[in-house]
């Protein structure tokens, strides 16, 4: 940095240095930039809601959620900002360096004041022409206050008082793990970290239950990811040529013109590649005979995802082994689907899409033992093949709501708003002497994300085809 007082515009190492008639230049001449235009959001009104639910959790006490800063990639230059899941939740702003602040007001409920970094005045100071982490001239415009106080419904306020309006002596709670130096402000104000993760696991149970407004936006995130799996089917010539690379970044395009980004890195597994369940580097072949596991997701701009699994024949069609091995997936798949409604465990799911599979692989005579005995819980040794768990939340995180309590989450029983994915898999290593050599090197897994609803379920990615029939007409489409 070439300047290291506190409130110095961010420059690098290499950047220019300025003078005095530059700076004036720079302040002068400048139109009006306000925006007169803003009205309240569709999600001001959910966060308000969202808001006062988590008050009444909490009466008499500050609490304090920051959505966070940027992360250094390398050097000095940062990971494009994305704003943590909680803050988003009860704001609906993305921008960086915020603070919401849910001030106890002396009766039952708190007032919410927002604390951030606006744009800065072009009349004064370098930042908007030299800042390169909020210079409006380097990094894009910053909403003022005015404009998101308008946008979201809420108080606003400069971040540069927030030390002082946590200096009083109230009891706060923060959530932590997003911007440490928060925390630090806070030191004085009987703040504990043990006490602050019932902020966290509360914040993750009232999200839980998905309002109206979240389960559309999870509808746009698949339907999106759908369109963007049928480009990578659109162009299965370039996919031949180039590999796993040409899948991610045809997915990524279709991700960022219509959403925010991909939820999570994609995994473009072919041939063996598949049984690896988090294959990321995406760097391999993509060869005519074999099966290819695509597991992606578009993250839409108001940020809610989609997860979504197809395993495809390459040529478009499934051969004889691959279509047992896949309907016996599909079956488990459906079982667990069918599983699931209000009142039930989180485990139902699992426990109906595993008793298919290993009842399928007994079958197949894949197993040293009965399938009653692999079943056993102190045997399970079929998760050899199998792995993982068929279901996670899904929400703003892919792995949504992961600071819930287990007594809530997976052990506890579903809820009418919950989404969940269900995804069985059956994953055969390439060096596994216990299956055919045949079977070696196949890896297989369906997901699909499914809202419970008062009467079941509904898949929201229903929309993508499935079937073995189904793939093979979309992909031959």
């Amino acid at each position: 940095m070439t300047e290291s007082t506190e409130n110095a515009p961010k420059t690098a190492s290499h950047d220019t240095p300025s003078g005095e008639k530059l700076r004036e230049f720079m302040n002068s001449g400048w139109g009006e930039t306000e925006r007169t235009d803003v009205t309240l959001s569709d999600v001001g009104a959910w966060a308000a809601k969202r808001r006062d639910a988590l008050s009444q959790a909490f009466p008499g006490e500050r609490l304090v959620i920051p959505a966070g800063t940027f992360k250094v990639r390398s050097n000095d230059t940062d990971y494009a900002f994305r704003p943590h899941t909680d803050y988003v939740w009860l704001v609906g702003d993305q921008t960086s360096d915020a603070v919401l602040v849910l001030e106890p007001n002396g009766t039952t409920g708190h007032d919410p004041v927002l604390y951030f970094r606006p744009r800065a005045d072009r009349s004064e100071g370098e930042e908007f022409w030299r800042d390169r982490m909020y210079g409006e001239l380097w990094a894009g415009r910053r909403p003022s206050l005015t404009e998101t106080a308008k946008e979201y419904g809420i108080e606003t306020r400069h971040v540069d008082g927030l030390a002082d309006a946590l200096k009083n002596d109230v009891p706060t709670r923060i959530r932590r793990g997003e911007d440490s130096s928060i925390a630090s402000l806070l030191s004085g104000a009987g703040t504990d970290a043990e006490r602050d993760k019932e902020l966290a696991f509360t914040l993750s149970e009232l999200r839980l239950v998905k309002d109206a407004w979240e389960i559309e936006q999870l509808r746009e995130a698949c339907a999106i990811t759908h369109r963007g799996f049928s480009d990578v089917l659109s162009e299965m010539d370039k996919v031949r040529k180039y590999g796993e690379r040409w899948i991610e970044g045809t997915f990524w395009r279709r991700a960022r013109a219509e959403g925010n980004d991909v939820g999570y890195t994609s995994i473009a597994a072919a041939g063996p590649h598949a049984t690896t369940l988090h294959w990321i580097e995406n760097d391999g072949q993509v060869n005519d005979g074999t099966l290819m596991l695509l597991d992606m997701g578009v993250e839409n701009r108001n940020l809610y995802t989609a997860d979504i699994t197809r395993t495809l024949p390459v040529n478009g069609e499934f051969t004889p082994r691959q279509r047992e091995l896949y309907q016996l997936v599909l079956d488990a798949q459906n079982a667990g689907i069918a599983a699931l409604r209000p009142g039930v465990t989180f485990r139902a799911g699992h426990e109906a899409a595993m008793d298919v599979i290993v009842r399928g692989l007994d079958a197949m005579e894949l197993l040293p033992v009965s399938a009653d005995e692999a079943l056993d819980p102190d045997s399970m040794i079929y998760q050899r093949y199998t792995l993982h768990g068929v279901s996670h939340m899904l929400g703003l995180d892919v792995h949504d709501c992961a600071a819930a309590r287990a007594e809530k989450y997976n052990k506890g029983d579903l809820e009418t708003g919950y989404v969940l994915t269900v995804e069985p898999g059956l994953y055969f290593q390439a060096e596994d002497l216990t299956v055919p050599e045949d079977l070696r090197g196949i890896g297989i897994r369906i997901e699909d994300d499914i809202l419970i609803t008062d009467n079941g379920t509904e898949n929201l990615s229903a929309a993508m085809p499935r079937d073995i029939e189904g793939i093979q007409n979309w992909m031959n489409g």
